[in-house]
């Protein structure tokens, strides 16, 4: 399609303000302190709403209305579970990474288990950010590519380039304040289309909601055979049931706030540990945005009862994605102008994940790696010269990236792709929880433990390609493999560790590094 002057007016707009930022702050960049960190100078709402923008991404624009116009809203079940998680997170595990000036979130594993340690949880976390950026990166060119009628292949050019510019040259910073800008848009594009949603409704939201409770599209459940059908709540890891979806809710989320590296590296921005705990409580908006973004595709879903389109049904009944009905509503349903909004909040889902990736992917790489093992004494001038091309670098791999993706069959290397991320992270939850609830173990009982989850993964990998016997398949559903690998992990090399106790005559300070080691000191940083 054609877009209107009004909407390029719009999207010229928005870009441009966000590379006006990107140059901006790269003038504050004269320390890696300052690109990585932000000088630790941000205030809680700030560091909030710039994780709120991290955790959003195209799976909210997309995948969360595909879900709610398509089915129910069983994929929001573990999103219920956010807050649970973000207290335990605040007070359990804050602590350990703002007693010191941290930087990273693996620095932690070091000094719990060793160098050897930090340096796996560093390799993995670059490489499963390598492969998720370019995975968001393919999506997010499909959306340019479907709205403007703009080559797949220039879409991924144009969105990584752009994407990479402002990043690189604006650091934390720019990630940041765009990021809150982002998430302000993303809420801004959503109320529009319900906005507009109901003011055409003949009946308008009473109207929505009876045709809404009338197909059962407000319960948790899932579509069997054509039907939806309201979740099971018994406990099994044979089938998705509503018991085992807030389980694995509460796993995801103690993992995303007290292990991930976007998260922590927020954590280290806040200028003390109050501000990042406020962060912590205003990033539990993301919780009725999600739910926004799910009603929105009930709406979409009742929208197109009422006003029933050829595609509308294909997109329905599965002859199309489901994850087009978004896009297919803002191109044909929105005015000129507000159009242009729309679309500057879908790429603003996507772009507030790759630009916290990119940054993050460059701290870790200089700080874990580069200037822990490599180059360790060199000026800070150098280290931010090399973050700036660590940085590039990652740019560069996620644009080549999502090419291959584009280039492939699409949805076999996706799934790959997918798999593999799993497949380098598993684990490393359970990894941390044996750093932080025990006082035993060294790097040879949590390297047992990576192998054994190694194979587990490996286990998991070949049986869900069809390589295994039917009688050597897993017995569960593969949508539980990383939360089965973190117990794995945390089982074996507690294991090891209780094996090892009496062989091994290494003793280290653990004061602060376990729930059971904390000095009554307070925490200044």
């Amino acid at each position: 399609m054609s877009l209107h002057w009004l909407d390029i007016l719009m999207l010229t707009v928005y870009m441009g303000a966000l590379i006006g930022m990107g140059i901006y702050f790269s003038r504050r960049n004269n320390s890696t302190e300052e690109y990585f960190v932000g000088g630790r100078s941000y205030s809680g709402w700030v560091i909030g709403l710039s994780m709120v923008g991290t955790s959003i991404s195209s799976v909210t624009f997309l995948a969360y209305p595909a879900d709610g116009f398509k089915t129910a809203w069983l994929r929001f079940l573990p999103n219920v579970m956010l807050p649970i998680g973000i207290l335990i997170a605040a007070y359990v595990f804050l602590p350990f990474f703002r007693r010191t000036k941290t930087t990273s979130a693996y620095e932690y594993l070091e000094h719990r288990f060793g160098p050897s340690v930090r340096v796996y949880g560093a390799v993995t976390f670059i490489i499963g950010q390598l492969l998720r950026i370019s995975i968001i990166l393919y999506l997010l060119s499909l959306l340019i590519h479907e709205i403007t009628g703009v080559s797949a292949l220039m879409s991924v050019l144009l969105a990584g380039v752009f994407v990479g510019i402002y990043t690189v040259i604006g650091g934390i910073d720019a990630v940041i304040w765009t990021d809150v800008i982002q998430t302000i848009v993303l809420i801004l594009g959503g109320l529009i289309c319900i906005f507009v949603i109901i003011n055409t409704l003949p009946g308008g939201l009473d109207q929505l909601l009876d045709i809404a409770f009338a197909n059962n599209k407000l319960a948790f459940a899932e579509v069997v055979d054509g039907q939806v059908q309201e979740t099971s709540w018994a406990f099994s890891l044979s089938e998705k049931t509503g018991t085992m979806m807030l389980i694995l809710g509460l796993s995801t989320w103690l993992q995303e706030y007290g292990t991930n590296q976007n998260v922590v590296q927020r954590y280290a921005a806040a200028r003390n540990i109050h501000e990042a705990r406020k962060a912590m409580f205003v990033s539990m908006i993301n919780v009725p945005i999600w739910a926004f973004y799910m009603f929105l595709g009930t709406s979409l879903f009742v929208f197109f009862q009422v006003f029933p389109t050829q595609d509308a049904g294909e997109m329905l009944n599965g002859v199309q994605k489901a994850e087009q009905i978004l896009p297919y509503f803002v191109i044909n349903y929105l005015p000129p102008g507000i159009t242009g909004i729309v679309i500057a909040a879908a790429l603003a889902a996507a772009m507030s994940s790759l630009d916290s990736s990119i940054n993050a992917i460059s701290t870790v790489g200089i700080h874990d790696i580069y200037r822990r093992h490599y180059v360790t004494g060199a000026t800070d001038k150098h280290y931010l010269k090399m973050a700036h091309i660590f940085a590039s670098i990652a740019s560069v791999i996620m644009i080549l990236g999502a090419i291959l993706l584009n280039q492939t069959e699409t949805k076999t290397l996706q799934d790959l792709a997918t798999i593999l991320i799993g497949f380098v992270a598993a684990g490393i939850f359970g990894l941390y929880m044996f750093g932080f609830l025990t006082r035993i173990g060294n790097f040879l009982a949590v390297w047992i433990g990576i192998g054994a989850v190694f194979l587990f993964s490996l286990w998991t990998v070949l049986s869900s390609t069809g390589v295994l016997p039917e009688s050597l398949k897993v017995p569960f559903d593969l949508y539980y493999t990383p939360f089965l690998g973190h117990i794995l992990l945390f089982a074996t090399a507690l294991v090891a560790a209780l094996l090892l106790m009496n062989k091994t005559k290494e003793k280290r300070d653990l004061t602060n590094l376990t729930v059971w080691t904390q000095d009554d000191q307070p925490i200044e940083h």
